[in-house]
């Protein structure tokens, strides 16, 4: 079976590779073309026009802008790119032979915060700001293109992604714990999912082998943790004492807000993230799979992310 994967070279890409290479044939759509084991061949986006890519099966988009969490990117960006790349990949798919698509959205296409105890994929979507905004661009495209269509298209969209190889915000608060400084936002209390990129490379794998019915589905671990209760398994797995310091919320935001007008690391859009409520409901995508429970606890997952950051 052959699969191209767009974006193949980035983080989930690379995580991709390694679980999906020995079973398929697997081809890049990319930027940059390094030779890799388990890789085919990489191409360019400029050989999608010229025919020079091989008969596909299945074709995975992750290539994509991630969220700036310093709001530098210019908003047209994510639309070039977000919107742009996957309206040009799609409708390469619909003329092309393969049966199945595999779209990466984000939750942040669905809603900017959770409304209620968790989010699920019958929340009419409202994105705040081009990242997400660029992100329902795409799925509508989608939607609107597929109607009547016989081939499965599935739109995934993940929360917080995070494994070996993740140099985001989690990675940043590792930096932070290992140094052995107090976290000062122990007073804000929250729940947030995570999606360790094991369960995000099984769900693939189950949407490639499986007869699963197109349509939206959120990505998630099973549990939701606090922002107290990552720093805590960090320190447990660096053995390191935790030390989480109860500063007053107000006083927090105020340095936030001055960290966003500074660009320092610590800014609103950060803390937002740190510290907000968002839990995302799987239990959609479970019922396709026919599964109970995800092959990975978030506790396990975030266990073997922490454990990579060390090779950094």
């Amino acid at each position: 079976m052959n699969i191209l994967i767009t974006g193949i070279h980035g983080f989930v890409g690379s995580n991709l590779t390694c679980a999906l290479g020995k079973q398929y044939f697997l081809y890049g759509l990319d930027i940059i073309s390094p030779e890799k084991e388990q890789i085919e061949k990489t191409y360019f986006w400029n050989d999608l026009d010229c025919g020079r890519l091989p008969e596909m099966d299945i074709i995975i988009h992750l290539a994509g802008k991630a969220h700036d969490t310093r709001n530098d990117t210019l908003a047209q960006t994510y639309f070039d790119i977000n919107t742009g790349l996957t309206r040009k990949i799609f409708d390469y798919f619909l003329k092309s032979s393969a049966k199945k698509f595999i779209f990466f959205s984000s939750v942040k296409a669905a809603a900017d915060f959770v409304v209620g105890d968790k989010l699920t994929e019958e929340v009419i979507p409202t994105p705040r700001g081009p990242y997400g905004e660029s992100k329902i661009a795409a799925e509508n495209y989608i939607q609107e293109k597929v109607a009547g269509c016989e081939k499965q298209v599935y739109i995934l969209r993940p929360c917080m992604i995070h494994g070996p190889g993740n140099k985001g915000n989690l990675n940043l608060l590792y930096n932070l714990v290992k140094k052995g400084l107090p976290w000062p936002l122990g007073d804000f209390e929250n729940k947030r999912s995570f999606t360790s990129v094991d369960n995000l490379c099984y769900v693939v794998d189950g949407l490639i082998e499986k007869e699963i019915p197109s349509g939206i589905y959120h990505v998630a671990d099973d549990e939701a943790l606090s922002t107290n209760e990552l720093i805590r398994e960090m320190c447990e797995v660096m053995g390191k004492r935790a030390h989480i310091w109860k500063m007053n919320k107000g006083l927090m935001k105020e340095c936030a807000g001055l960290g966003s007008f500074l660009h320092l690391p610590l800014n609103l859009e950060r803390l937002r993230k740190l510290t907000e409520n968002y839990v995302v409901s799987n239990e959609k995508i479970k019922r396709a799979l026919g599964i109970e429970r995800m092959p990975v606890t978030a506790v396990e997952g975030l266990r073997k992310t922490i454990l990579s950051f060390s090779d950094f």
